[in-house]
């Protein structure tokens, strides 16, 4: 089997996804230069995933590096910016090959290309324990206009953009838990989309936003703690796949059911807060783009997290994917 290529053969194998960007200086320094541009913020996110853990063990290299890029800038898409590039952190198991390294360079080019990053600098090492990776992305967001979670107001709606339990289920399906004949579940887990298309939606009506990767109720809490409010939500609005829907009808405990949807995380939505008045404007918007909405609940009231299932209140334990 070929060895681990060493660092600097390593980064020679790298160079073509800089995609030329100058920022990334040939990837023949310790740094990068991002000059900044006028009338705009700089907004950056950092992601990690250790094998077993985030991903299959036995995943496909290319798969690896696809997800890694797309569930990093998943952040950014929520944050309504415009990615344009990534630094990289790669710890690579004694065991792997150069051959693995070639199908990850090979993922991390399709996705590059698709979204417009160029890969700017990171670090690699071996490591005696699994494949454990981290990706640095950045954006640009309109001067002031960055989209927070800390940004909801009393009274706003709370929106989803895309489907919810499909990030859940995709997992159940890699694994060959469920049926999933046309490998659609399972490749939404392992190769997620970053709605970057609902962006111009977002700069328009939200006042706050998060992706949902951690599961519907926790990133929904997660809005309303940082904006000080509380929130609800009516499990029976989510947005669904018609196979998350048909999943959950053909379980015995339908309660449970929705709630396992609501909890599983790796949906990579968006959930965001818009203003009542703002509603229908933000649907025809988030419409246009091909991607399905839906208003499932309100942030009001005191601190926490209220749960409704056919507007009956319901108890959950844990709101999601705790790391």
């Amino acid at each position: 089997m070929p060895r681990l290529f060493d660092e600097f053969d390593w980064i020679d194998r790298l160079k073509p996804l800089t995609r030329g960007d100058p920022r990334a200086l040939g990837l023949a320094d310790d740094v990068a230069v991002a000059p900044g541009e006028a009338g705009k913020d700089l907004v950056i996110s950092k992601d990690a995933m250790v094998e077993g853990v985030h991903f299959l063990t036995g995943e496909s290299p290319r798969l690896i590096a696809r997800r890694l890029l797309r569930t990093a800038l998943s952040d950014l898409a929520a944050k309504a910016a415009t990615p344009f590039g990534y630094f990289l952190m790669t710890a690579w198991p004694i065991g792997w090959s150069s051959r693995d390294q070639e199908g990850f360079i090979e993922g991390l080019r399709e996705d590059g290309e698709a979204f417009g990053v160029a890969l700017l600098g990171g670090d690699t090492i071996v490591t005696p324990g699994p494949l454990t990776l981290s990706a640095t992305v950045l954006g640009w967001t309109p001067s002031g206009r960055t989209i927070l979670r800390s940004g909801a107001r009393a009274g706003d709606d709370v929106m989803v953009c895309g489907v919810i339990g499909d990030g859940w289920l995709g997992l159940k399906a890699a694994r060959g838990e469920i049926a999933d004949p046309d490998g659609r579940l399972a490749a939404h887990y392992r190769t997620p989309e970053p709605l970057f298309a609902v962006r111009d939606a977002l700069l328009s009506f939200a006042t706050a936003a998060a992706d949902v990767s951690d599961g519907l109720l926790a990133d929904v809490f997660n809005i309303a703690r940082a904006s000080g409010l509380g929130a609800e939500v009516e499990l029976d609005l989510a947005p669904r796949s018609a196979e998350a829907a048909a999943w959950r009808d053909a379980q015995p405990d339908r309660e449970a059911a929705a709630i396992a949807l609501a909890t599983g995380g790796d949906d990579y939505a968006i959930v965001c807060a818009v203003a009542p008045e703002n509603q229908a404007a933000f649907v025809r918007a988030v419409q246009l783009c091909g991607v399905p909405v839906a208003c499932v609940g309100r942030f009001e009231g005191p601190p926490g997290l209220r749960v409704q299932l056919s507007g009956r209140p319901v108890q959950v334990g844990q709101l999601g994917w705790r790391h």
